[in-house]
């Protein structure tokens, strides 16, 4: 008997709240656009109007060892560290593919590979120079304010400023380079020149001359990784600009710094070793 005095009151109140819940669903489709909705953009983090590169940054890849193709490769005169002293595999940074040298550069290139490790800057402890300071499996930070930027990087204590404003024209040719920088849009973009011909472009030899001018572009992607092209100009070495590009890592470490790399002392065998040998 309670039941079927109960009935009718329970149909009309399914009944009013099916009705309240479709009314409030026409609403909610009303503001609604028709079309299809636009998928949200990239976290980008800011610096006032500006990308924030604020940050620890790094490389993932085998570029450092050659920006070209190349197979995993054993490195005989290492036997006793066996598969340790191996060169992985990688696939290349450069855009087409392979670099374009002129005839004499590239006989040299192949001279400088024949000597390394021994031939190579890296070895020596030398700063690296740009790009290849960018790639090497070592960070590097990046820290800007209103005006320059400094990039300062862990291997060889390496460091240097771009000049945002004060553009000016390199006094000498250096290790580093002298950078000035321009922003386009989003794209902080750096051209670097004044470079001294004794640095490489990686472990495989490749190389350039003091004519070769630099320009770098970073561009975020996203809040923990951003987009690295660096064109390289130079008519004494080449036979035309060619780019490279290539991800870098925001470091997410708890505490995350740049350690010293103060590499000197582990050179000095492989600089002087010979005349210490000779004086004995």
């Amino acid at each position: 008997m309670n039941t079927t005095t109960r009935t009718p009151f329970s149909r009309r109140s399914a009944a009013l709240k099916l009705g309240t819940l479709l009314a409030a669903a026409l609403a909610v489709g009303a503001c609604q656009p028709s079309g299809p909705v636009a998928p949200a953009g990239p976290v980008i983090p800011r610096l006032g109007e500006r990308p924030d590169f604020n940050g620890v940054w790094q490389a993932i890849g085998t570029a450092h060892w050659n920006l070209e193709d190349h197979s995993a490769t054993a490195l005989t005169q290492f036997w006793q560290l066996g598969a340790i002293a191996a060169v992985p595999a990688g696939q290349s940074v450069v855009q087409g593919g392979t670099i374009p040298y002129l005839p004499a550069a590239l006989t040299k290139r192949d001279e400088n590979r024949a000597g390394w490790p021994k031939s190579d800057p890296e070895a020596k402890c030398y700063m690296p120079g740009i790009p290849r300071a960018t790639y090497m499996p070592f960070p590097f930070r990046i820290v800007q304010g209103d005006g320059d930027i400094l990039f300062v990087y862990e291997f060889a204590s390496a460091n240097r400023i771009v000049h945002m404003s004060d553009h000016q024209e390199p006094p000498v040719d250096s290790w580093m380079g002298w950078s000035n920088g321009r922003w386009e849009g989003d794209t902080l973009v750096i051209e670097v020149t004044g470079n001294n011909d004794q640095t490489w472009f990686d472990r495989a030899g490749n190389h350039h001359s003091a004519l070769m001018k630099v320009t770098e572009r970073y561009t975020l992607l996203g809040e923990n990784h951003l987009q690295y092209e660096a064109t390289i100009e130079d008519p004494d070495t080449f036979s035309q600009p060619w780019t490279i590009s290539l991800p870098l890592y925001r470091r997410l470490d708890t505490n995350v710094q740049i350690l010293e790399f103060k590499c000197v002392e582990f050179s000095e065998e492989l600089l002087y070793g010979d005349l210490v040998k000779k004086t004995e």
